[in-house]
């Protein structure tokens, strides 16, 4: 019967990897990612051997819950949350704290777990976990921003699941199945639903999450909440709301936007961050052109971006660990001693750039393609300017200032090469991305529909060759010219100046005449008490029920617990 239920329990994706973070902070470290790396590959066996359906149902207060549903998008991203996690693990080897080993393997795990959930019931429970979960890693990172860039991720993450929630409620409600399906975005349900998945996926004006957070993990860290959070919300949008037309502008405005702020944000990793927004805007274009050669290349972009923006938040981790800081305004000259992941740093920005035989040029290619064929060329010209600006800001721009531009401070400090850890975890996601670029064909077996591209076109290989080169020439005689001005020591804010700023003011200048009227309600109601009080004392005198003595230390043991709450109440506030 235990044994029955135990492979019941464990045959949900992904909960092998939760339920396993329980003993990760307890096994001593030789043993620890032996143990890690043993769990997520018998996970990743579990999820290979599952068919296309419904694999298990439940019953809760009797809603039809359906646990394990596995659909034509689970594969292709299960296998690369498997892969992720699996060089995460590697890529923390060095003294990482175990909470964020341990939280980082939970977090996987949810991520997975949630991939398979058939109904929103379910996963809004793997929802809320991963919230949870991930918000350990920035409070992990220790920084002086820290704390505050942990708050105000929370507050939006919570708030993304509270939202799917009461979109799930109002399905419920009008007696529509609560399955995890295609839906309209036009009703109330449905935008619901779309608003909270647009959350995690860093859709305009409520995007600012990611930039804001992820700098503050640990090195380590940054890279386990690349991986996950933001994929998991391309993958519903693709299921739910594929084909919906103005997701196509809201995926322009991310592409282009961000690309901006990545190029004069200081800090590195903080422009990833941006960068990373920029590529899910790709995602989202071609999930809102709906087409099968638009969702292919909406989701091998999703699987190659996340090994490709692993690899370069893995080189700014590693740069960040040897030399305490990751703005570029301090670093530079880097490729001298730490060649390797130099070479790494610039294999990530040749992905991401799309230079062909790197993943980015086999995958995006797709989602090009659907645009040129469906007629939008508008978006064919901003997809081709998002892979030229992330040329200029994630390739080009990190590399130079990480790694080669002249710093004094960088040869008296003469940091050494990342750890051999680091190095094989950069190697391994190197080695894939190039195969991706090489051999795409494993890849677009993963697809949810049969790939027939031509990849290797004569005219569009020679067309991005041509691009590329004029965005390289054009960034060095820009530097050579003085045009590129030199990084600053700032936070660049956009629009979470209404949650860094704004709200402060707006939140306290509510609060202030709201805490005074507590304190007035209050203090009108001690004075009732105390009036009470006498009032009773004086009818006990009188009645002699009870003796005036009693009645008196009655009244002020009465008083003194009731001022003591009202005291820790004022501490509280």
């Amino acid at each position: 019967m235990l044994s029955s239920a135990l492979s019941t329990f464990f045959a949900i994706p992904g909960l092998l990897l939760i339920v396993g973070a329980v003993l990760v902070p307890v096994l001593p470290k030789t043993l620890r990612s032996l143990y890690m790396l043993g769990l997520i590959g018998l996970s990743a066996a579990h999820i290979w051997g599952l068919e296309r359906g419904i694999h298990m149902t439940a019953e809760l207060a009797g809603l039809a819950l359906v646990p394990v549903r596995t659909g034509e998008l689970s594969l292709p991203f299960a296998v690369v949350f498997h892969i992720a996690a699996a060089l995460n693990v590697i890529y923390a080897l060095h003294k990482e704290k175990r909470r964020t080993l341990t939280a980082g393997f939970a977090y996987a795990g949810a991520a997975i777990a949630a991939l398979y959930a058939g109904d929103f019931i379910t996963l809004f429970i793997y929802w809320e976990l991963t919230a949870f979960t991930s918000v350990i890693l920035i409070l992990a990172g220790q920084t002086p921003n820290s704390m505050t860039a942990a708050m105000r991720y929370l507050l939006l993450q919570v708030g993304s699941g509270v939202i799917l929630l009461a979109g799930a409620a109002l399905l419920w409600r009008s007696g529509a199945p609560l399955s995890v399906a295609a839906l309209d975005a036009m009703t109330p349900a449905g935008m619901l639903i779309l608003i909270a998945f647009g959350i995690k996926a860093a859709f305009p004006l409520v995007s600012d999450w990611l930039q804001d957070a992820y700098p503050e993990a640990s090195p380590a860290g940054t890279v386990m909440l690349s991986a996950f959070t933001t994929k998991l919300a391309i993958f519903m949008l693709a299921t739910c709301f594929a084909g919906f037309t103005p997701l196509i502008y809201i995926g322009a405005i991310m592409a282009v936007v961000t690309s901006f702020y990545a190029f004069i944000e200081n800090d590195l990793r903080r422009a990833l961050a941006y960068s990373l927004n920029g590529q899910l805007g790709l995602m989202v274009i071609g999930i809102g052109i709906g087409s099968a050669l638009a969702l292919n290349g909406a989701v091998a972009h999703a699987f190659a971006s996340t090994l490709y923006q692993g690899l370069l938040f893995m080189a700014m981790g590693a740069v960040l660990h040897r030399t305490g800081t990751a703005k570029a305004d301090a670093l530079g000259g880097l490729s001298k001693f730490m060649p390797l992941t130099a070479l790494f740093a610039a294999i990530g920005g040749a992905c991401i750039a799309s230079v062909p035989l790197f993943s980015g040029f086999a995958t995006k290619s797709l989602t090009l393609g659907a645009a040129a064929k469906a007629g939008h060329e508008v978006m064919w010209l901003v997809l081709l300017f998002a892979s030229v600006a992330a040329l200029l800001h994630s390739g080009l721009r990190l590399s130079y200032q990480a790694f080669f531009a002249a710093n004094a401070d960088i040869d008296k400090q003469q940091p050494r090469e990342a750890p051999r850890h680091m190095l094989l975890a950069m190697g391994l996601a190197a080695g894939l991305c190039l195969l991706i670029g090489i051999y795409p064909q494993p890849l677009y077996a993963l697809l949810p529909h049969p790939v027939d591209y031509k990849l290797w076109d004569g005219g569009h290989v020679l067309g991005e060759l041509q691009l590329l080169a004029f965005a390289v020439l054009g960034f060095i005689w820009a530097l050579r010219k003085g045009l590129i001005s030199p990084p600053q020591n700032r936070i660049v804010l956009n629009t979470d100046w209404f949650l860094r700023a704004a709200a402060k003011h707006v939140i306290l200048d509510i609060a202030r005449p709201l805490v005074r009227l507590f304190f007035i309600i209050l203090g009108k109601s001690r004075d009732a008490l105390m009036q009470l009080l006498t009032l009773s004392e004086e009818t006990s005198r009188q009645s002699g029920l009870v003796s005036g003595i009693a009645s008196t230390g009655a009244a002020a043991g009465i008083f003194l617990a009731v001022f003591a709450v009202m005291l820790l109440i004022r501490q509280i506030m």
